[in-house]
This record gives structure tokens, C-alpha cells and sequence, in this order.
């Protein structure tokens, strides 16, 4: 299993909306991330329900970090003229955990095959371009420990960390008990890194321990 992938630049269930209009045909185009089939099936039925008025709502998506899981419909459209186009789209670009719609109102000029294959083509290419795309990376959840003098200070070093490798650290969360508990997401390959940091950033005071491991969104050192 890889451990990395390209997803949308969007929280899940959040993404783009878009319109094309080709020869008096208008295509609606909404792009979400999920993470489950359930999760892409419900964008398609809200978006059929929403714009029932439409002849079709064409639909492709890619689940999972190996894109393992794809699906695709032309919804009454010619064969192979809209939802394999789509899926081509998505996956030309790497997305996954990726479901795009593409509703159309047919304005009475017929496109023709090879104008829809270019239409629905397009229509996708615009929604990831309005999207933008992020990097979801397996990481390791690591603990610091620190006194509460010191934890200001640490966590806004680790903020604007980058590791030697180019990865950027990611502050998930602080934790106040007895003392501050920083948590770090470090990608699985760069762990080795950001211990000799940390030790340099401490002069070898506090140490990282691991607890848990888990896919994290990597988008300018944010989660």
C-alpha cells in the first residue's frame, strides 16, 4: 500500500461547484471528497433530487489510498460518452477519495459523441482546477511532554518546522494536565527526522513517543 495520495484540496464532504456551457447545453459539475461509497452515492442522489429537473446526472469516483474502489455512469447518456471520460479525469490527476457529478441541460443542439466525451472531459478538468488538490500522507501521532514554561515556545517551533526530507510537521493538538502534551502528525518515513530536530530543539530534553498512526491532510503544515 502506498503511503501517500492526492485527494481535492477540501475537507471531506466539502469541494467545488462549476458550470459549463457548451452549444446551449449546461453542465452542472459539483466535486466532493469522500471516503466511502455510501459517502459518494448520497452526493449523486442529493444532487439527482435537488436538480431532478435535468435529463442526466452523470457520475464517477475513486475511493480509497490504492483508488481500489472506482465507479462510473453515463446516466442515460450514449455508452462510454460521459462517466468513463470522468473517471478518466480523476484518475489522469492521481485524486482519490474523489466523487465528481456532472448534471446536464440539454439545450437542444446534440453534441455528438465526440462532443460529449470532450464536454463531460472538460467539465471535470474545470471542477478540480476550482478545487485544487492536497497531499494525504500515513503518519505517525507523536506525544511531547514539556513544562508549561517551555511549551509556547516549542510549539511554535514545531509549527514552522520543515524536516531535511521537505516535510512539513503538523501540530495536531495541545493537551493541558500536569504538563503540556504537544502532539505532532510526522509522515511514517521522515519519524528518524524529526527525532534529531527535536533533540536539537530541546539540546536533548524532551523526547517524541508514539501514539497512533493514522492518514493526515498536508496542506502548507495545517491538518
Amino acid at each position: 500500500m502506498s503511503d501517500r495520495f492526492l485527494t481535492i484540496n477540501a475537507a471531506p464532504g466539502e469541494g467545488a461547484d462549476v458550470e459549463l456551457e457548451i452549444r446551449r447545453s449546461r453542465f452542472l459539475t459539483r466535486i466532493r471528497r469522500v471516503t466511502t461509497e455510501d459517502e459518494a452515492r448520497s452526493v449523486i442522489d442529493e444532487r439527482r433530487a435537488t436538480l431532478f429537473d435535468a435529463r442526466h446526472h452523470c457520475s464517477a469516483f475513486i475511493l480509497g489510498p490504492d483508488a481500489r474502489t472506482a465507479r462510473s455512469s453515463d446516466d442515460g447518456e450514449p455508452a462510454g460518452t460521459a462517466g468513463i471520460p470522468m473517471f478518466t479525469a480523476l484518475q489522469r490527476n492521481g485524486l482519490t477519495d474523489v466523487v465528481a457529478v456532472v448534471t446536464r441541460y440539454f439545450g437542444g443542439v446534440k453534441l455528438g459523441a465526440g462532443g460529449l466525451v470532450r464536454a463531460y472531459t472538460d467539465a471535470v478538468a474545470q471542477a478540480m482546477d476550482a478545487a485544487g488538490t492536497r497531499e494525504v500522507r500515513l503518519s505517525r501521532i507523536l506525544q511531547v511532554d514539556v513544562d508549561f514554561a517551555s511549551a509556547g515556545a516549542l510549539e511554535d517551533q514545531l509549527r514552522g518546522l520543515v524536516l531535511p526530507s521537505g516535510a512539513r510537521v503538523v501540530v495536531d493538538g495541545v493537551d493541558w494536565s500536569d504538563r503540556a502534551h504537544i502532539r505532532v502528525a510526522i509522515p511514517t518515513d521522515s519519524v528518524a527526522e524529526f527525532d534529531v530536530a527535536l533533540a536539537t530543539l530541546s539540546a536533548g530534553a524532551v523526547v517524541a513517543e508514539p501514539v497512533a498512526e493514522r492518514w493526515t491532510d498536508y496542506v502548507s503544515g495545517m491538518v
